[in-house]
């Protein structure tokens, strides 16, 4: 199992700060860099240009597919695998109708259609190829020409049953979030193909008030309960909200729960850690110590 973090770049972080916990991570010998569109943030594409060296695979988690057409995602993703040496993995999901339409004004309709006809335009593009497409939602005649010898993984961030299907049928695995291990072993992993990766995005607290991290958690992110697509992996878990999916404890108890993904069959752990930036460094030098 591979081990990562996110890089959270809101409210005017300095890109030198940025770009220290970029090295960090290099650091602690950990495997991946995640960066996530998130409202009112930096490009997450462009982020990962920006913060320099960095371990040996740097992924988005996510992009979302409804703002930017496939052509332009492609041509990104390229530009950032060519600039890097090969080491993008691209991650795009439809996201949520509360952000896609409520921000954007764009209708949220059929995303797993959408996103189907969205990586069957993608794909083709990445590897290069000439594509001719007339679909519901895209109609393509073109081909790029950015030159790369391998072109970046994608994953998609499916938790419904359609979403799993377009993920294994078009993706070269699924991101999950807000899960348990015993959903993914039970519900993510029957539903993918054969060596698919399954990235899960874990919230992580090494603390003596693991109480006091899951009311936090309950408290901040109380909007994960409206969203339809996260509220269903929530009860798919038997889950009464984000604060259930939290590993928190001391040091013991975070290694161990965070096992127990490996064991479910989670290829990429993505360690979100929680708290001061002194609680996350502690947290992630845990992380750290996980066996693969």
């Amino acid at each position: 199992m591979r081990i990562g973090t996110h890089l959270i770049a809101t409210g005017g972080v300095p890109i030198s700060e940025l770009r220290d916990e970029a090295a960090a991570v290099t650091a602690r010998g950990l495997d991946s860099l995640w960066a996530n569109q998130l409202p009112g943030g930096m490009d997450p594409l462009g982020l990962l240009l920006a913060v320099g060296d960095g371990p040996a695979e740097l992924a988005t988690a996510i992009v979302p597919t409804y703002p930017q057409h496939p052509i332009v995602m492609a041509t990104s993703a390229l530009t950032v695998q060519s600039l890097t040496g090969g080491r993008l993995t691209l991650g795009v999901g439809p996201s949520h109708a509360t952000f896609i339409t409520g921000q954007f004004g764009i209708p949220y309709t059929s995303p797993a259609r959408h996103t189907r006809e969205y990586l069957e335009v993608l794909r083709p593009l990445l590897r290069g190829e000439h594509v001719k497409y007339a679909g519901e939602f895209f109609t393509v005649d073109t081909q790029l020409a950015i030159d790369v010898a391998t072109p970046p993984p994608v994953l998609v961030s499916a938790l419904g049953p359609r979403m799993l299907e377009v993920a294994r049928d078009l993706a070269d695995g699924t991101i999950a979030v807000w899960t348990q291990p015993s959903t993914v072993a039970d519900y993510l992993v029957p539903r993918l193909a054969d060596g698919a990766r399954v990235a899960a995005a874990v919230m992580t607290s090494v603390s003596t008030d693991p109480d006091g991290v899951r009311e936090a958690v309950a408290r901040d992110f109380g909007i994960v309960n409206d969203l339809p697509a996260y509220r269903a992996i929530l009860d798919r878990g038997g889950l009464s909200g984000p604060a259930d999916t939290v590993v928190t404890g001391d040091e013991k108890t975070v290694l161990r729960e965070l096992a127990r993904y490996r064991e479910a069959g989670v290829t990429d752990l993505i360690v979100t850690p929680l708290g001061s930036r002194a609680e996350r460094d502690r947290t992630l030098d845990v992380a750290a110590q996980l066996d693969r």
